[in-house]
């Protein structure tokens, strides 16, 4: 028995056309729909347009958003799996709001497009066709939020964008993809040891990131100070060091209460408490910093958006962000 697919489209590259006088600009919001006779061989698909937008332009409120959306469709007990198409800018960050917010077993997909529908070699038909073959897959159940590009799967919380133009930018760094599509069948070769939930109402913390660089200036952080935040995310050196120049105003900040989640800037590995001098990992720790298990910044961030609807509390932050990578 065919099962049924729902695809949400949300715009992005897969959705736009090259203009050889004017770039790439969006396409009308039925574009996506084309590819829908190539889809019936593996699903009967419902599509619905829910946004038209290229991604810089998603907000985590537009997310919550699409993830009311697929609650309310997953509720009617119509769908077997759901696929998204999103543009790839922002794409990781999505699909990992929806990964911590979506509590349902049935396979989730967001996948997009590097080319425009009109290049040749577009890669958005074949992505989209495999991430339908994917959500039909019974393998795929209860494996969180997959992202699905150039023929691999991807776990939402370790899959991040490497490269600006190439096709196989989507990979996860340390961990690889979790499955991969092959002519015939989806075969999958690990998955993430831990589901996280967190029921939310809203996705509209203000949480500002900063990355640190050698020689900063304490003057260029003085917005979070003037300004209301709700939490920071901070993307230190190595292993979790900072310029000591920087460390009063992040102590002003947590002495209002704000909580201070902290990763690195390298994409791989994690954060540790291990050199002990001033700005060193050791002192963050000790002031109540909190140090993120591999996440990267983008990805810190989102999920400090939604842990702050149920908490402030350093130590059961630190519990959350201890279990974000296993």
């Amino acid at each position: 028995m065919s099962k049924n697919v729902l695809v949400l489209n949300t715009g992005g590259t897969i959705a736009m056309s090259v203009d050889d006088s004017e770039g790439v600009k969006p396409l009308d919001d039925q574009a996506v729909n084309k590819i829908l006779p190539f889809l019936s061989r593996y699903a009967d698909v419902t599509m619905k347009n829910v946004l038209n937008l290229p991604s810089p332009h998603i907000t985590p409120s537009l997310m919550n958003f699409l993830r009311l959306e697929i609650e309310a469709e997953l509720a009617k007990g119509n769908f077997d799996g759901v696929v998204i198409t999103h543009g790839t800018d922002t794409l990781e960050e999505t699909a990992y709001f929806l990964d911590l917010t979506l509590s349902h077993t049935v396979p989730i997909v967001v996948t997009g497009a590097m080319r425009s529908s009109n290049e040749l070699g577009a890669d958005g038909p074949v992505n989209l066709i495999s991430s339908v073959r994917t959500a039909v897959d019974p393998e795929s159940a209860d494996k969180g939020v997959l992202v699905v590009f150039n023929d691999e799967i991807h776990a939402a919380c370790h899959v991040t964008k490497t490269h600006t133009s190439n096709i196989a930018t989507f990979q996860s760094p340390q961990y690889g993809p979790i499955g991969t599509i092959l002519k015939k069948h989806v075969q999958y070769h690990h998955a993430p040891l831990i589901r996280e939930h967190y029921t939310i109402s809203h996705a509209d913390a203000n949480v500002p990131l900063i990355k640190s660089v050698a020689g900063m200036d304490p003057s260029w952080l003085r917005f979070l100070l003037e300004e209301t935040i709700d939490g920071l995310v901070v993307e230190a050196f190595g292993l979790g060091n900072l310029p000591p120049a920087i460390i009063p105003t992040l102590q002003q900040v947590l002495d209002r209460g704000i909580p201070i989640v902290l990763v690195s800037r390298c994409y791989n590995g994690q954060v540790q408490d291990v050199y002990d001098y001033e700005g060193g990992g050791r002192q963050l720790k000790e002031m109540g910093i909190v140090f993120s298990n591999g996440l990267n910044g983008q990805k810190a961030r989102i999920k400090l958006i939604v842990a702050l609807q149920q908490t402030r509390d350093a130590k059961t932050l630190q519990k959350w962000f201890d279990q974000s990578m296993m």
